[in-house]
């Protein structure tokens, strides 16, 4: 039997524009920066600004070349206003929580999602501060959420705030999806180009669960799911999530487990994936034959790849991650020693099981520290 992959064409699914800001501001530390922000259109990073440039720095051609001045002003001059405004907030964090010196990050990240077919938006808040959140606005209620106890007089104080209350929803419902609808229009070439994956089936063990993995995909707006007779299957099925690789591609995988699956009914089986905005489907066969294990037919040793990834995530988790003591305080750091933005998040994805947090710092053995990208 032969694995058949093909694509097969299905009905209309939605299409959706997400704009992302992350700011960062560190204090404690030599010549880190008071403020640095990245924004990302459909995930892609097309600006970011660093308060030691004071300037935005475009990423990437088509927003560099379609974007007007005034644009790059009006955003240089909101981050200036901003460096003020979060450099007291981690001050005001530091004196809630009875800190006085130590390394210590806040981070913001927001922003709004867009489809492009049904015109509904949404928008989101969440406040993080020395890797962990402290809280996040929720916009179907028009509240804070409290993610930690030392937050929740916080919360009050903001949900009183009905000034900051009406600013936000309309930020995050109107000025944000208006900006992300005019990105959309100006680089819908590059955003909206889709790249197939590469799909394999993947065993570590006979007994171990089959993963359906699809690597080499762009956007990272997509659905992967097993069937049987053409029904999506929920039971004994678990959904990765979708991780950046260090080629501006993706990857994901969806396990099934052997236990729901009987002898006879293996060909019923298949793994799809599919883009949110592309009519089509990628269909992969089960299929023991073609199922890469460590003894299975093709010689493809999972287990040595996996260890070969355990292994370079360890090599890397060695050169980020130390502890710095001083002032009789102790603090978890984790420095990325590389400039490729996707090997970060692949790192927060392994070091808290979602991306959340993450700022620019980069590192120089000869100049100690250079900051342009900080995981914490």
């Amino acid at each position: 039997m032969k694995t058949l992959i093909f694509l097969v064409v299905v009905g209309t699914y939605s299409t959706r524009h997400t704009m992302t800001y992350i700011e960062t501001a560190a204090t404690g530390w030599n010549e880190s920066p008071e403020l640095t922000e990245v924004i990302f259109v459909n995930g892609q990073e097309f600006v970011h600004y660093k308060s030691s440039l004071k300037k935005m720095v475009p990423k990437t051609e088509w927003i560099e070349k379609t974007v007007d001045p005034e644009y790059w002003e009006r955003e240089r001059q909101r981050n200036i206003h901003n460096e003020q405004a979060i450099k007291a907030h981690v001050v005001w964090l530091m004196e809630r929580l009875n800190q006085t010196s130590g390394v210590h990050i806040l981070q913001w990240m927001y922003g709004c999602e867009w489809n492009e077919d049904t015109e509904e938006v949404t928008g989101f808040e969440i406040l993080g501060y020395d890797g962990r959140d402290y809280v996040a606005f929720d916009l179907k209620t028009e509240t804070y959420i409290a993610s930690a106890p030392q937050a929740v007089i916080t919360k009050h104080n903001w949900d009183r705030d009905k000034t900051r209350i009406l600013y936000k929803k309309y930020f995050l419902t109107q000025e944000c999806v208006d900006k992300l609808k005019n990105f959309v229009n100006s680089g819908r070439k590059s955003l909206m180009k889709t790249v197939p994956p590469s799909v394999s089936l993947l065993q570590k063990t006979p007994s171990s669960p089959i993963s359906c993995h699809a690597t080499g995909f762009f956007p990272n707006v997509a659905e992967m799911f097993w069937r049987k007779d053409g029904e999506e299957l929920h039971e004994g099925v678990h959904k990765g999530e979708i991780l950046p690789n260090n080629d501006e591609t993706f990857q994901m995988s969806v396990d099934l487990k052997l236990s729901s699956v009987k002898p006879e009914d293996w060909e019923r089986h298949e793994c799809v994936f599919q883009f949110s905005s592309v009519n089509k489907e990628i269909v992969t066969k089960l299929d023991k034959t073609k199922i890469k294990t460590n003894t299975g037919p093709s010689g493809f040793h999972v287990g040595g790849v996996i260890g070969g990834l355990a292994v370079l995530l360890l090599a890397v988790c060695i050169g980020i991650y130390f502890k710095l003591r001083g002032n009789g305080n102790e603090q978890n750091i984790f420095l990325c020693f590389m400039n490729d933005i996707h090997v970060k998040y692949l790192l927060i994805y392994y070091y808290s099981n979602k991306l959340i947090y993450f700022m620019p710092c980069s590192y120089d053995i000869k100049k100690n520290i250079n900051w342009e990208y900080l995981i914490i």
